[in-house]
């Protein structure tokens, strides 16, 4: 029964002994929580999970959240990140509605031998979305995506660089011309 006793009083002091110790740091960090990757963004410590969290944040409609996140991604390279922010900017979430930005980030992307951003910035280069209406560039930018082994640059080929091939029709209004 001592033993029993003494064993209760240890385990009770252990809880004390440890977060009184402020040697040790944080003792239990909030490590896995779409906060501590928000922090971990803006305090310019970004990676792939932190920035990969941006898609839980943006795809349970915290739009403002994952722009954060994925604007410092995308300031440190993260090519996923750029597609996303043009994702965010080409249909108005979290901000206004800019095609200019989303081109951007298509072609920051591209710039950096993503096969997504080629694709995304050659679609923007033959609508002329964003940016100038540029088909043999537009075509050239999926070919090099397709050339990677992208699929919907290949299904986009085949279909002979028809925009319907890849385009919802749902989207048919947001890529009409402006004049």
């Amino acid at each position: 029964m001592r033993h029993l006793a003494m064993i209760a009083s240890m385990a009770l002091a252990l809880p004390a002994i440890g977060w009184a110790d402020e040697t040790l740091g944080t003792l239990n960090p909030d490590e896995m929580s779409l906060d501590h990757a928000m922090r971990e963004a803006v305090e310019g410590r970004t990676s792939m999970t932190v920035c990969a969290s941006g898609y839980l944040m943006t795809k349970s409609g915290q739009h403002g959240m994952a722009r954060n996140v994925f604007e410092n991604c995308a300031d440190d390279g993260w090519t996923g990140a750029m597609t996303w922010m043009s994702y965010l900017e080409d249909n108005g979430f979290g901000g206004p509605m800019d095609p200019d930005a989303a081109a951007d980030y298509d072609r920051r992307a591209a710039e950096a031998g993503d096969p997504i951003g080629m694709f995304n910035y050659g679609l923007d280069k033959l609508r002329g979305r964003g940016t100038a209406e540029d088909i043999a560039e537009g075509r050239a930018l999926i070919d090099r995506a397709a050339a990677l082994g992208l699929a919907d640059a290949r299904r986009l080929q085949g279909a002979d660089y028809d925009v319907e091939e890849v385009t919802p029709d749902a989207d048919r209004w947001k890529y009409a011309p402006l004049y």
